[in-house]
């Protein structure tokens, strides 16, 4: 009985056994042909990864002989010299191909006449029958290329002549095309430059360009500088036909496709590394795996995956962000502190990178959050792509991100990876079937200049993030010590200007607008002053912007319009004009906080005057009309100043209910003597008026401009000629006498003397 018992619980246990051991034995071998195919997808990888960065290093060297040539390219005397043909030879091969070659070591170099003709041909050593039909065959499409780029260069003017407006690549200031050819059975750099003149003049006639082409030999010096920049050992170059085994190659070609060289190096093997690592274990484990098949131990490995499994999603959830997949702020500080402890050794630059979204807010605004994650994930994708392997991709928090750059040879490669990350979102992003343009600002602190810690490095790319947001958003800025101290100094005023107005510390200033009718001062506008106690006088141009920056220009604005309202009663028949942000205007309160006011000093709104620029309406037509709806009602005139200095002004005209328009100086400046200027005025005048608009033309510095404008009927004038801002006890008289004497000369005058 026990036998058959033990014997049916053989069965039992091999009926269970077996199968299991069978099952695991066929798993051991697929994962080790899974291991052997990995192995080699990740050399091939490797491979096409070096191959990259290969062909991104040669690409680097073409584009430094192109910026090399540009000191021989982009001048005067070499562009007329071109042009006088064979008569310049002698100059154009001392002073510009053997200058090359003595400067950079470009040790060949032909120079092209309009026609295409060889005007010199350059070898230091002397030989001049290196030339032949082969070579210029090569060279003729990126000649032509650079030639057509030349031509189409000009920009027809409206009087019908030619202006030179190149649009060049990143930090070249030279038209160019770069490329391999064969001479003498050698392997070149070449770079084909049209020579321009340093200035850019106006013709008659778009004429083709001489072109400057300079060679530079692959031999084993360049071969070094490729190994070192790619990070490649022992780079050989061979002819195009000889293959070597077991090494990478990459042929490279000239600009008809014809192989020039092979290069050969050998190629690093992870995966191949990885297997050969993992192959003494794998057997181990198989042969532990065939023994140990008991119940106990399945059910002790199946709870440790488990363990194991929790533990590492709980690690990875504190270390990521939920929504992107990105290392969080925590973790990337710590992966930065280790990348800048190991920087020393790698004796490179490490570059920090702040990135940030331009006017994500407004697509959470618009199209709500489930878009902006959207748009979020889109970015990550992108921005995953361009980072290099030795880089690091973090989301700081909502629309900012941050990046670490190691092992970098040189700030240009720097330059290189932020131009490419640029580049990435020059694509729209497509959310909810709406395709969304999305630009970032970049700001990049480099260590060791900079600073070798991670909470230095930090907060210098936040500073240099805040400088590119503030010289027009989608660029990037390198940390400089400049930006650091305008930080202070824009913080210090901004507590000043806090406390200045708390202390009502600040003045107004007021310049009248002269009648062009009856010869009188009709109204006042009013502008802020600030004398400092220890800076001294400080612009509006410049303590403003930062009032905008950290949300006082709405305390300031109301600071103004407060004592616009006061001062309005000293002259009870004059307009009072106040200059209103853009920001002001658009707070919840304005309209409740304008009411409060004018009550408060009892003025009639209808001596109110409100300017306003383009820059108020800013994508919220709707929301920016309400309120213009509400002045009116109120009988608060609106003017639109700076009338001419933005791209829709027309449009504004239009859909808006304006008052009064104010003509922006620039067209004021020329109107003395300028026939253009002078039309474009009369054609504002005459607009105004049709629209029923009052036109007010401001910035007056000379009587011939006061005598035209009011010529043609501009019905308020204001400058320097007229009168010069000033305290209300001082501009009280001149608007006294302009009302006893109504006229104009007079009042103009007595205006300017004061």
């Amino acid at each position: 009985m026990e036998s058959g018992s033990s014997a049916r619980s053989g069965k039992i246990a091999n009926t269970i056994i077996m199968p299991v051991i069978g099952i695991v034995a066929l798993a051991v071998v697929f994962v080790f042909a899974i291991l052997v195919w990995s192995s080699r997808l990740t050399d091939e990888a490797a491979v096409t990864s070096e191959r990259n960065l290969l062909q991104e290093a040669i690409q680097l060297q073409l584009d430094q002989i192109a910026k090399q040539q540009e000191g021989a390219a982009v001048w005067d005397d070499a562009f007329f010299r071109a042009e006088r043909g064979t008569e310049s030879r002698d100059w154009l091969r001392h002073h510009v191909s053997a200058w090359l070659a003595e400067g950079y070591g470009h040790s060949r170099s032909l120079i092209l006449d309009s026609r295409r003709e060889v005007l010199v041909a350059f070898d230091r050593s002397g030989d001049s029958n290196w030339v032949n039909d082969q070579l210029l065959n090569a060279l003729k499409g990126p000649i032509a290329r650079v030639r057509a780029r030349y031509i189409n260069s000009f920009v027809r003017t409206p009087s019908g002549t030619y202006k030179f407006q190149p649009v060049y690549r990143n930090f070249h200031h030279s038209l160019f095309e770069t490329g391999l050819a064969r001479i003498d059975a050698a392997p070149y750099y070449f770079s084909v430059t049209a020579i321009a003149p340093d200035l850019h003049t106006i013709g008659a006639e778009r004429e083709p360009p001489s072109v400057i082409v300079s060679f530079v030999p692959l031999n084993s010096l360049a071969l070094g500088r490729l190994s070192e920049m790619a990070g490649l050992s022992s780079i050989a170059a061979t002819q195009p036909g000889n293959s070597r085994s077991g090494m990478a190659d990459l042929v490279l070609r000239d600009p008809n496709n014809q192989p020039v060289v092979r290069l050969n190096w050998v190629s690093k093997s992870p995966g191949s590394e990885m297997l050969n690592r993992i192959l003494p274990v794998m057997v181990i484990l198989a042969l532990a795996v065939a023994v140990l098949t008991g119940v106990l131990l399945n059910y002790a490995r199946s709870s440790t995956r488990k363990l194991a499994s929790s533990e590492a999603k709980a690690v990875y959830a504190a270390q990521h962000d939920s929504l992107t997949g990105l290392p969080n702020r925590d973790y990337f500080t710590g992966l930065l502190t280790q990348t800048l402890a190991h920087a020393y050794d790698d004796k490179g630059l490490t570059a920090v990178v702040y990135i940030d979204l331009d006017h994500f807010k407004d697509i959470n605004d618009t199209l709500g959050h489930a878009a902006g994650d959207e748009v979020l994930r889109a970015v990550t994708a992108r921005l995953r792509g361009v980072v290099p392997p030795t880089g690091t991709l973090a989301r700081i928090s909502g629309d900012e991100f941050a990046m670490v750059l190691s092992q970098c040879s040189s700030r240009a490669l720097i330059e290189y990876q932020l131009s490419r990350v640029q580049d990435e979102l020059i694509r729209p992003v497509k959310v909810a079937g709406t395709e969304l343009f999305v630009s970032l600002s970049m700001g990049a602190a480099i260590s060791p200049q900079d600073g070798t810690g991670a909470g230095e490095l930090l907060r210098k790319a936040d500073i240099a993030l805040y400088d590119a947001k503030a010289n027009g958003r989608g660029r990037w800025s390198f940390f400089d010590p400049s930006m650091e101290e305008y930080v202070q100094t824009r913080d210090n005023i901004a507590r000043e200007l806090r406390r200045a107005i708390d202390n009502d510390a600040l003045a107004v200033a007021y310049q009248p607008q002269l009648s062009s009718k009856t010869g009188k001062i009709s109204a006042i506008e009013t502008l802020v002053r600030w004398n400092h106690p220890e800076r001294g006088p400080i612009s509006p141009a410049s303590f403003v912007p930062i009032a905008e920056e950290t949300g006082l220009i709405n305390d300031l604005g109301l600071w103004v319009l407060r004592r616009a309202c006061r001062d309005a009663h000293l002259w009870p028949d004059v307009m009072i004009s106040v200059n209103i942000s853009p920001t002001q205007f658009r707070h919840p309160r304005f309209i409740d906080q304008l009411i409060e006011t004018l009550a408060s000093f009892d003025l009639p709104p209808s001596r109110l005057e409100i300017e306003v620029t383009e820059t108020v309406f800013a994508g919220k037509d709707m929301a920016v009309l309400n309120v213009m709806k509400r002045l009116r009602e109120l009988g608060i005139k609106i003017a639109l100043d700076d009338f001419g200095s933005g791209y829709s002004s027309l449009s504004y005209l239009r859909r808006f209910p304006f008052d009064i328009l104010k003509i922006d100086r620039d067209f004021i400046l020329p109107a003395g003597d300028c026939p253009q200027a002078q039309a474009i005025l009369r054609t504002i005048i005459d607009l105004g008026e049709a629209l029923g608009m009052t036109v007010v033309a401001e910035g007056i510095e000379t009587p011939e401009q006061m005598e035209f404008l009011t010529s043609i009927g501009c019905e308020r004038l204001q400058g320097y000629y007229i009168s010069r801002p000033g305290p209300a006890h001082e501009i009280a008289p001149v608007i006294a006498d302009s009302l006893i004497d109504g006229r104009i000369k007079i009042a103009a005058n007595k205006l300017r003397a004061s």
